[in-house]
């Protein structure tokens, strides 16, 4: 026997290949990019605090 619930979210992708920026951070359900905020917003999302950008 286990303690706690377990997993449920198992093999499950969450995120996927965004058309605008090409990163791994377009949410399946959400349909937003996490990363540049494409399907929320026609400007690419950015932050002055996120010093890497390219």
């Amino acid at each position: 026997m286990t303690k706690g619930t377990p997993s449920k979210k198992g093999g499950k992708r969450t995120h996927t290949i965004c058309r605008r920026c090409g990163k791994h951070a377009f949410h399946i359900q959400k349909r937003i990019c996490a990363s540049c905020g494409f399907g929320n917003t026609k400007k690419i999302r950015h932050y002055n605090w996120i010093k890497n950008r390219t």
